[in-house]
């Protein structure tokens, strides 16, 4: 899916401090440059054909062709997301280390852990970014262009972190529940043969590469789809909302909002509503 990012006219980018809110952010991929730093907790993405698995002072990077979905995140999860226009990347990245930035889906694997120091200073300088991000446009261009530099000659100097490689049938099997039609959901017989595995084979390989069941994963894409369609709750109400994103019943609806998303569906539509 492919995501617009908000960012204030007259700024490069933006960066913000994320914290694990149990809200599941769908698949998705967007026009800019994006990086992560992890500063608490753990998680894993799965990205392509590759999981890597996340922990205190990693960094990876995210470019404009690549979908990436973030998996198993601990309720102390937390991590520094910046991210830059294609004209600054395009403007900066000219010479031969920083080219390679300027590309929609470069070859390689893009994820190192930092040394504590480097990190730290790099959370530093993210927070001077997010203090001015709203207040000075030309202070906050500036320090976002130096870190950029700057975190792309920590990628450099650290060592690689490797991802684990997914099974292709669990790609697939992703990749099909992500876009399955809520009205015809994949049986498990048929995800089996549609990725050319057995059924059991299949449910051991996806809880092995993604640290999810398939029907954990697949409720995952049913809140996200509720998520999209509830929306301001203009469009939806909360039970045709849950239908339409393929749940059975309200109370199957209900039982699976409270536990990945930590509350009830009523306490978030109250939430949803003081927005309004």
């Amino acid at each position: 899916m492919k995501e617009r990012l908000t960012i204030l006219d007259g700024y490069d980018g933006a960066a913000w401090l994320h914290r694990n809110s149990g809200y599941i952010h769908p698949p998705h991929h967007h026009d800019e440059l994006e990086i992560n730093l992890v500063v608490g907790g753990t998680a894993s993405y799965l990205l392509a054909n590759a999981r890597y698995d996340l922990r205190c002072d990693t960094q990876i990077w995210f470019f404009p062709a690549q979908d990436h979905v973030l998996l198993n995140a601990s309720p102390d999860f937390t991590m520094w997301i910046v991210v830059f226009r294609p004209a600054l990347v395009e403007r900066l990245c000219t010479g031969d280390e920083t080219r390679i930035l300027r590309e929609p889906d470069p070859p390689g694997r893009f994820c190192r852990r930092l040394s504590r120091s480097r990190a730290a200073w790099l959370c530093a300088l993210l927070t001077e970014l997010a203090d001015d991000y709203g207040a000075d446009a030309a202070r906050f261009n500036a320090g976002l262009a130096y870190a950029l530099l700057s975190a792309w000659r920590a990628h450099l100097e650290a060592p690689d972190v490797r991802g684990r490689d997914v099974h292709p049938a669990v790609e697939a099997a992703a990749h099909a529940l992500r876009h399955e039609d809520p009205n015809h959901p994949w049986t498990l017989d048929a995800l089996g043969r549609h990725c050319g595995v057995s059924p059991s084979h299949l449910s051991r390989l996806f809880v092995r590469h993604t640290g999810v069941t398939i029907v954990e994963f697949r409720n995952r894409r049913r809140i996200e789809r509720f998520l999209a369609l509830y929306g301001s709750g203009h469009r939806h109400d909360l039970l045709s909302a849950a239908l339409a994103s393929g749940f059975g019943s309200y109370a199957q609806f209900h039982r699976v909002f409270r536990r990945i998303m930590g509350c009830s569906p009523a306490e978030y539509r109250r939430q949803v509503h003081r927005e309004l």
